[in-house]
């Protein structure tokens, strides 16, 4: 980050390249605040399965949802491996929460 900032600040401004940038900055924020809302609702569901003594994960549901994603990167272009990989991170880390929830219950 302060090597794209030397840099920036050593070349004339790109207008294109900033607006780029800018797109980028402004996708990585949505997909911030997107991830925020999905893990408020897998806390609810963390929650709820620890008061219902369900198990933390579900590995029927994890195959399917896996699945369906790809499909969803291949539709969109996108390399269906990295959206695997992408999806099981989350995955995992909502099993984790899952897991710490019904530790406290």
């Amino acid at each position: 980050m302060l090597a794209d900032l030397a840099m920036t600040q050593n070349t004339p401004a790109d207008p294109v390249l900033a607006g780029f940038r800018a797109s980028i900055d402004n996708i990585d924020a949505a997909l911030i605040h997107m991830l925020a809302e999905r893990f408020r609702i897998t806390q609810a569901v963390g929650a709820y399965k620890a008061q219902n003594d369900l198990p933390a994960s579900d590995p029927g549901r994890e195959d399917r949802q896996i699945q369906r994603l790809r499909k969803l990167a291949e539709e969109a272009n996108l390399d269906p491996d990295f959206g695997e990989k992408f999806i099981r991170f989350i995955i995992d880390e909502v099993i984790r929460h899952h897991e710490r929830a019904k530790n406290e219950a």
